[in-house]
């Protein structure tokens, strides 16, 4: 059982939890390091001073942050971003995530300085065991936000497309194509040549995608086997040029196979 405390010890215990826990609204972690107690015991003592613990009106509750901004207007980093979460990326009702290859480090902190020109937060990225690139930050707003220009939670399940207002603008429309591809896309290399290719199981996703290349004046193939790809040397040559990726491993991919092209 705690010790009772005097009557000098309960007003001065009081008034420092009231002070860091309801005026500065800390969170019972943050009152608990800064006291160097354990988060059980702040806990006990708000309980034994009446002092009601009020977790909803922390900043972070629910990943509900007050410390994240949501863009007031479409831009070309917004469209790169969402090429990106249409490609790699994935929402829970409270994270943004983007799941990126074991030799995608570059990318990964090109992407995180890319989110934090948008939302003007820094998320975080972990490795996971079997060596994937983790990009994620937590916001209930920006995961609504999200959804309520199209993405969705499945985007295999509910076939997915990409929002119409990109389509407004032929730099939306580079833009939206370099975070697609950077994420969900390839290079091959045929007998004759090179091939870039878009693979994704929605439908309405590739068809929007190879609209976007036919509003660019490329000339891509029809959807075969859940694929969009360009294999004129022209297009191949002028999508690195119009769009420029940023994932160092496309760009590696074409300079290395570009050289022996004869096609």
């Amino acid at each position: 059982m705690a010790r009772k405390w005097n009557q000098k010890e309960e007003e001065l215990i009081y008034k420092e939890l009231e002070n860091l826990y309801v005026k500065k609204n800390k969170t019972i972690g943050e009152v608990a390091k800064i006291l160097s107690l354990g988060q059980s015991t702040v806990y006990d003592r708000l309980l034994r001073l009446n002092i009601k613990p009020e977790r909803f009106k922390k900043k972070k509750f629910n990943n509900k942050r007050n410390d994240i901004f949501v863009p007031q207007r479409y831009s070309a980093n917004l469209s790169e971003f969402i090429g990106v979460m249409l490609g790699d990326g994935h929402l829970t009702l409270t994270q943004v995530t983007v799941t990126l290859g074991t030799k995608e480090d570059s990318y990964a902190h090109y992407l995180a300085k890319l989110v934090k020109k948008l939302f003007k937060i820094t998320p975080k990225i972990i490795k996971r065991e079997d060596k994937y690139n983790i990009l994620y930050f937590g916001s209930v707003v920006v995961v609504d936000w999200l959804m309520s220009m199209g993405l969705v939670f499945n985007k295999v399940k509910s076939q997915v497309r990409v929002p119409s207002w990109i389509f407004g603008s032929k730099c939306f429309v580079k833009r939206f194509l370099r975070g697609f591809f950077d994420t969900d896309g390839s290079v091959y290399k045929l007998k004759f040549g090179v091939q870039v290719a878009f693979t994704n199981r929605s439908l309405p996703l590739l068809e929007s995608t190879r609209g976007g290349l036919l509003q660019l004046g490329f000339r891509p193939s029809n959807i075969s086997k859940f694929r969009v790809y360009l294999t004129r040397k022209k297009d191949i040559a002028g999508f690195f040029e119009k769009i420029r990726p940023a994932n160092k491993k496309h760009l590696k991919r074409y300079r290395i196979m570009s050289k022996s092209w004869d096609g």
